[in-house]
């Protein structure tokens, strides 16, 4: 399911979560009573940056929401291991609420 950021301005959100899909690309999503929406933009295209600092500026309306990154290591694939059925994710947090950073931080 998609929604805008004007659409999930409006709805009970229990957190923003920014999935890093390759080295420097960020895809967004907001996990709503228990449902995981993919955030897209007008034009009906996913939200993607290609900096995390420009991605929690483009979802800076939404503040006070728990944001996290989730960053999966491919290291299993690469050196030939066989799938394992769990997930290696790893979730960090980025801000209980949205606090904007300095342009200079990077």
């Amino acid at each position: 399911m998609k929604a805008t950021l004007k659409d999930l301005r409006s709805l009970q959100l229990d957190r923003i979560v920014v999935e890093s899909v390759d080295l420097s690309l960020y895809i967004a999503h907001a996990d709503v009573q228990g449902e995981r929406r993919l955030i897209v933009g007008g034009d009906g295209k996913s939200l993607k940056t290609r900096n995390l600092l420009d991605m929690k500026s483009a979802l800076s309306s939404l503040r006070n929401v728990e944001m996290v990154l989730i960053q999966r290591s491919a290291y299993d694939e690469m050196v030939g291991q066989s799938f394992a059925p769990t997930d290696n994710a790893m979730e960090i947090i980025l801000a209980p609420g949205f606090e904007s950073l300095p342009a200079w931080q990077h």
